[in-house]
């Protein structure tokens, strides 16, 4: 914006400039030729009145005396006998019509011949006065005018880009406040606030700008606690089922999966009521987290006669990723294996060093390449994917689906690593 500001104010000050200067520069021109020509015709008329007032021996001396006091205007006297008083310079054409009683100034040969012819009583016939003006003498100074003209205009011109970059940039400052507080929002910091300065086009934005900050916060806010009440209602009844499970005898694997649910809708309420507090960065040891759920799932696959493959990196494998929400990862990875591929699909789970966990299996695969959240070609709700998703984005790292060796779908989740290296690995 500040150089198409500056590149407009540079075009139309240079139109200015130009509708100004060039007039001007030309006057100054016209102005110098006029007063080398006055000064010439004021010398030939007080040498016409030397003419009809003084001997021919004063006349040549005074006619000598003007060329030594004024010599970039030359005269000459051409008396009617042929003699020539002066400057010594041939009888031009204008001298022989001011012979003939005309008076005139007209362009001769490298400037203009100013001539007038003079009737003295002491000769016979007319005295014809020449004075000459050089071309140089008609833009004596000119140049000097012009040059002085471009540094005025060339300051002029400097000082009203600054002006105006200046003004630009102050215009501009406040946008790119509003452009700084959009970012903040986009990254979740939703406290943060533009001040309201600018012109009234910006303010508005600015009043605008922060109101929508402010909706968006309550409006999360209710959404969070709308959440965390809904969870909360959710611990009466998992309560008295995990009672009455524990009361039935044999039950204890149900009792188990119970205890789980019930420390889910726990981690749900306490996300919920963060309300956007940072916490610590979280971490844990990928290995021995995918070895436990790898192995609960197995026992199921066992029961479905389904084969099954599984690689784990020795441990510990670091990433920035908490215990609960990699186990949720791998759950909803393996339990989409389960629920999208028939009793007897092979599968298989492997975990690099570096922390890449991989899901692939012997299935129909993905009916597009593209799932998004909320779509899905197999009747489910296509979160699974979009929960395993954000768990990598929230570590550095990301999700990418496409075709299993085996035959079905393959899913490769890239876990970054923790971001501070010192933690308790349990």
């Amino acid at each position: 914006m500040r150089l198409r500001q500056a590149a407009l104010l540079i075009a139309a000050m240079t139109l200015v400039l130009a509708a100004l200067l060039l007039p001007l520069a030309r006057l100054v021109q016209v102005l110098a030729a006029d007063r080398a020509l006055s000064a010439a015709v004021d010398k030939a008329r007080n040498l016409e009145f030397l003419v009809t007032s003084v001997s021919q021996d004063d006349l040549a001396a005074a006619v000598d005396q003007a060329n030594s006091d004024l010599p970039r205007y030359p005269a000459t006297v051409y008396l009617p006998d042929g003699t020539v008083l002066g400057s010594a310079q041939p009888r031009t054409a204008a001298v022989e019509l001011a012979a003939r009683g005309s008076s005139l100034t007209a362009e001769g040969d490298g400037g203009w011949e100013v001539v007038g012819p003079v009737a003295g009583s002491a000769y016979t016939g007319i005295v014809v006065v020449r004075v000459f003006v050089g071309d140089d003498e008609l833009t004596r100074g000119v140049a000097r005018t012009w040059t002085v003209l471009g540094v005025l205009g060339a300051g002029a011109l400097l000082l009203a880009v600054l002006a105006g970059d200046w003004l630009t940039r102050a215009a501009v400052r406040p946008i790119r406040e509003l452009a700084a507080l959009s970012h903040q929002l986009a990254s979740g910091r939703l406290a943060a606030r533009s001040r309201v300065h600018g012109p009234p086009e910006v303010q508005a934005v600015a009043e605008g700008l922060n109101h929508l900050a402010g909706r968006i916060e309550d409006l999360l806010r209710a959404e969070r606690e709308s959440v965390a009440d809904i969870s909360h209602q959710l611990r009466t009844p998992l309560t008295a089922l995990r009672l009455e499970v524990e009361a039935t005898p044999g039950t204890a694997a149900i009792a188990e999966h119970v205890a789980s649910l019930e420390a889910a809708v726990t981690r749900v309420i306490e996300q919920a009521r963060r309300s956007g507090v940072p916490v610590a960065p979280a971490a844990c040891d990928a290995a021995l987290i995918v070895a436990e759920r790898a192995e609960f799932w197995a026992a199921l696959a066992e029961d479905q006669a389904r084969p099954v493959t599984t690689e784990i990196a020795a441990g510990p494998v670091l990433v920035g990723v908490a215990e609960a929400d990699l186990r949720t990862c791998v759950d909803v990875l393996l339990g989409n294996v389960f629920a999208h591929t028939p009793d007897g699909a092979a599968y298989a789970v492997r975990l690099t060093g570096g922390g890449q966990l991989t899901v692939e299996d012997a299935g129909p695969g993905f009916s597009s390449p593209d799932v998004r959240r909320g779509e899905s070609g197999g009747g489910s709700t296509g979160l699974g994917l979009d929960i395993a998703r954000r768990t990598a984005q929230s570590s550095g790292g990301d999700l990418t689906i496409g075709p299993s060796r085996l035959g079905g779908a393959r899913v490769v989740v890239d876990l970054g690593p923790p971001r501070q290296p010192s933690f308790a690995v349990r």
